[in-house]
């Protein structure tokens, strides 16, 4: 935040001191020409790293800025802190979250359901990841939606775990609702939000950064929380005030050690390949 943007901020405050009240009072702002600035923090795929989301959150808290937090979706499963994971976010009231692929395909063994034939080679982890999750989550995972629609300051938004075809938004896990991962590109973003017309689109799933624009949407996926091959945690801080949407990719060196030696400690099944392919073999400290 620049010196301009601080006393800007510093004058609409001595005229309104209730960010909150002006916040939820749009046409009072357009009044003045000016709508509230609203910032919020994307996070995706934290895939049970619950050091990485630590240092997200408490880089979020110290901030004092950001009004909201979406989650889009794979918060378990690949990492082993399950129940870490789910109580950092679901403790919080500035959080909105989606399911992805992972926590329904875990679901669906917890409920009984169909399990996905597309995700037989990961069963026995999702087998794993399941019979040590805490009972209390399961219908706070069901409660969750798959997509969030939002409108702030006149400028269109999705959230959703991965492109999802109109036809298959309501289909369970099991027959495979999430569209085919394409390589980070505008073209193959163009082509597969053809039919979306939101400003901006934000979505997880593909690991690596997705930050694309036209001059009519913003595509940004900022990268797996949980997931790299390096010990550093991923998250966008996005800004919509009047007419412009702003975004930061954010990226924070933490101590992923402990994390890193848990998966021999506590036996996670397919560990090694885990580690080999989520986590780049990183040496452990």
């Amino acid at each position: 935040m620049d010196a301009t943007e601080n006393l800007n901020d510093f004058f609409w405050h001595l005229l309104f001191p209730s960010r909150l009240i002006i916040k939820s009072q749009e046409g009072l702002c357009a009044l003045f020409g000016r709508y509230s600035k609203v910032r919020f923090a994307v996070i995706t795929d934290i895939h049970g790293n619950g050091a990485a989301l630590k240092a997200v959150l408490s880089d979020i808290n110290q901030r004092n800025d950001v009004d909201h937090i979406y989650c889009l979706g794979d918060m378990i499963a690949i990492g082993p802190d399950t129940n870490e994971v789910l109580d950092m976010l679901f403790s919080r009231t500035d959080v909105s979250m989606i399911t992805g692929n992972h926590d329904e395909a875990v679901l669906s063994l917890l409920k009984d359901e169909v399990y996905p034939r597309s995700h037989l080679h990961v069963y026995p982890h999702h087998d794993w990841i399941a019979t040590r999750m805490d009972p209390i989550y399961v219908p706070k995972l069901e409660s969750l939606p798959r997509v969030i629609q939002k409108t702030i300051n006149n400028k269109s938004l999705l959230f959703t775990h991965y492109h999802m075809e109109k036809t298959k938004i309501t289909k369970h896990i099991s027959e495979d609702p999430f569209s085919e991962i394409k390589e980070p590109s505008l073209e193959n973003l163009e082509k597969l939000f053809k039919n979306n017309k939101e400003h901006l689109i934000c979505f997880g799933h593909h690991h690596p950064v997705h930050f694309f624009s036209n001059d009519k949407t913003i595509f940004l996926n900022p990268g797996s929380l949980g997931c790299y091959d390096k010990p550093i945690a991923r998250y966008g801080i996005v800004t919509i005030s009047n007419d412009k949407i702003d975004v930061k990719l954010r990226e924070l060196v933490y101590d992923n050690n402990e994390f890193l030696r848990s998966y021999d400690e506590l036996k996670v099944t397919d560990r090694q390949l885990i580690l080999e392919i989520f986590h780049g073999n990183q040496p452990i400290g």
